[in-house]
């Protein structure tokens, strides 16, 4: 396969699932080792990953990005379950011809990187969860109300990404308009806008998941690979205990909190936490 150099000129290509679900994706850097597999956010296509992140993930890992059932430019209806969520994303997987993967999922996507190394164990090799909670977890059922106005009404600006992905400080502000940049920065060949089903779908997901359930939590104790648990220290969006909570419920993890960054700390520290990313992959 032809490779892309960066992820904004990078080829969207399409795959068909046995689900009958095509599926749209990006795929750059070295092929041969074990594909690094990306899992996005709440409302998120394959447009809305940072560029300047997938370009240092892929200068040595075969980096996919792909948009699950509903989303963006991929046929079928998005589902309302996290559990489904993952059984597609394995159906994607498959679809491709991989046996083992690395996952790392963002946000919902994290949510969905767990249950698929509960589902198919074998598939997973390593986890690096961003902006993580685990299912039942208190607090949990639903956003607070000043996030989920910011982005989740029928269109989200830049204002409402800003203030649910960054903190208040200048500097986080700063970092999130430049990140805003460069992911429209992508001038031909655009992923379709998600839609209003997939922002009540998934946020009845989101639902879903959280709610209050202590029997859940030890579901993770099944987690047997190594998982990287990541996130800002001051995410308003999924607090960073969470991350703490899931860590300590997974008995190979380990957690790594980024300095004055909110949901969007992957962006913000793109540099710092793709280095972290490559080590834990490469250890």
């Amino acid at each position: 396969m032809e490779q892309s150099t960066t992820y904004l000129d990078a080829k969207t290509s399409t795959v068909e699932g046995a689900n009958g679900v095509t599926y749209v994706y990006r795929r750059l850097g070295p092929q041969g080792g074990r594909p690094l597999v990306l899992l996005q956010h709440f409302r998120g296509n394959l447009d809305n990953w940072d560029p300047a992140l997938v370009d240092v993930l892929a200068a040595s890992h075969d980096v996919i990005t792909f948009d699950n059932v509903g989303v963006g430019a991929t046929t079928g209806t998005t589902p309302t379950t996290i559990g489904r969520m993952a059984d597609d994303a394995i159906v994607f997987v498959e679809a491709l011809g991989l046996d083992r993967i690395d996952l790392l999922g963002f946000s919902i996507g994290s949510f969905v990187a767990q249950e698929i190394a509960l589902t198919r164990a074998s598939l997973v090799a390593k986890l690096v969860l961003a902006s993580t909670a685990p299912q039942g977890a208190p607090g949990m059922h639903g956003w607070a109300p000043d996030i989920i106005a910011a982005i989740g009404g029928p269109t989200t600006g830049a204002e409402g990404v800003l203030h649910a992905f960054y903190t208040d400080s200048s500097s986080s502000q700063a970092a999130g308009q430049q990140s805003l940049g460069r992911i429209f920065g992508r001038s031909a060949g655009q992923d379709e806008p998600t839609t209003w089903q997939t922002r009540n779908a998934q946020y009845d997901a989101v639902l879903k998941w959280g709610t209050p359930n202590f029997g859940l939590l030890q579901r993770l104790a099944a987690i047997e690979q190594p998982v990287f648990v990541a996130n800002g220290d001051d995410d308003r969006m999924i607090l960073p205990w969470y991350s703490h909570l899931t860590a300590s419920l997974i008995p190979n993890a380990f957690v790594k909190l980024y300095p004055d960054s909110a949901h969007g700390f992957l962006f913000q520290h793109a540099d710092a936490f793709a280095a972290d990313v490559h080590a834990f992959l490469d250890t």
